[in-house]
């Protein structure tokens, strides 16, 4: 169950938004095998966003931190960072305004709401164990 804050410059059209959603899910379904119905995405839009770099970003830019589970390897994290950037290509949202970052933890960090940990309680199955 991944939380995904995603921040995007201010301007775009609710189907816009939706459409970028959609695509960064569907690269955790295709890649890591996140359940569809883990969807836990929040959106924030600023007036600016400098990612700098030296890359030459536009008001397109699409900055994403995916927080997830500690277990993952290497080869798997760089598969979603080239899945998430196909699927937003598609929407011609170009790879210099692509930015991800997988921030992993594990179950002891997560609340699913009442205060409780519900994974280290064992109330919630912990993915992949």
């Amino acid at each position: 169950m991944p939380l995904v804050p995603i921040d995007l410059i201010r301007g775009r059209r609710p189907d816009e938004l939706r459409a970028i959603t959609d695509a960064t899910h569907r690269a955790l379904v295709d890649v890591p095998g996140i359940p569809e119905r883990d969807r836990f995405q929040l959106i924030t839009e600023h007036e600016a966003l400098d990612a700098g770099l030296g890359f030459a970003r536009t008001d397109r830019l699409v900055s994403s931190q995916i927080f997830t589970q500690a277990g993952r390897t290497t080869e798997v994290k760089q598969r979603v960072f080239r899945a998430v950037a196909e699927q937003l290509e598609h929407l011609g949202i170009g790879g210099e305004n692509v930015f991800v970052s997988i921030v992993e933890n594990g179950p002891q960090d997560w609340s699913f709401g009442f205060g409780r940990a519900q994974y280290t309680e064992g109330a919630l199955h912990v993915p992949g164990r």
